[in-house]
């Protein structure tokens, strides 16, 4: 698996698993802090999962019960491929390891997912559309996202994960029906940047009921320069900045 867990790391840096580990936590801390900033999982509905840079068939992810403006790096936990604490003082959120954990075994490429319900994300699902190229923001996701076209909103199985898994296959970004948004990077950072963007594209599909997308052409142009260095890893940083500050606060 290609580590990009910093755009602040010349290319050729190489990073022990502890270091690599480190600051996967760290931005998984970080993540939790821009969804309470942006006033989503009050009720702790989400969660954000970084896979192990050594134990690949293990994440790390919030124990239950933290309130997410409040997470620090030790309120996260090791969950293992059957669902067990691996390391870290839980309890496990168990609804998020019948999400998480299916995505991550389809997806050896992948270091991280993200799903919370948001005020535009749920509501835009309900409706079991597709995005279109309508704004700037939304031609990143152009071809490159799919539809979980699924009842099972109350996902307690890992089949029902695997499902989403299946869903989801190469794409970066998936809309779970009835139920919300999910988005996959390479690096948490990525991940997290990228449902910020979805949510902003669920928000402005929702607000502009005729709106004419462009064309084809012209979203691949726009996607190409957008996801140049990475669309998600942008706006992570820019996130941080804005409302967290010095990123080990939340070591």
């Amino acid at each position: 698996m290609t580590e990009r867990d910093g755009r602040d790391a010349a290319p050729d840096v190489k990073r022990t698993p502890a270091e690599i580990r480190a600051r996967r936590k760290r931005d998984v801390a970080l993540g939790y802090r821009i969804l309470a900033a942006q006033r989503w999982g009050d009720l702790g509905d989400g969660h954000i999962s970084a896979r192990d840079p050594e134990r690949e068939d293990c994440f790390w992810m919030l124990r239950y019960g933290v309130s997410y403006h409040e997470v620090c790096v030790s309120d996260l936990v090791l969950v293992g491929p059957d669902g067990n604490l691996v390391k870290g003082l839980g309890p496990v959120n168990i609804a998020a390891y019948y999400i998480h954990h299916p995505i991550h075994a389809a997806r050896p490429d992948i270091v991280s997912a993200v799903h919370v319900h948001t005020p535009w994300g749920t509501p835009f699902s309900a409706e079991v559309r597709p995005v279109e190229p309508i704004t700037q923001e939304a031609c990143i996701f152009f071809e490159d996202h799919a539809i979980f076209d699924d009842e099972e909103v109350q996902v307690q199985s890992v089949e029902a994960g695997a499902r989403i898994a299946r869903a989801l296959g190469s794409n970066c970004a998936v809309i779970l029906r009835n139920h919300g948004l999910l988005t996959v990077g390479d690096a948490v950072s990525e991940a997290v940047g990228l449902f910020v963007a979805l949510e902003r594209v669920a928000e402005a599909h929702m607000k502009a009921r005729a709106a004419k997308p462009i064309s084809a052409e012209a979203a691949r142009f726009a996607k190409a320069d957008l996801t140049r260095y990475g669309a998600g890893r942008v706006g992570f940083h820019a996130l941080v900045a804005r409302h967290i500050g010095d990123p080990s606060s939340v070591e």
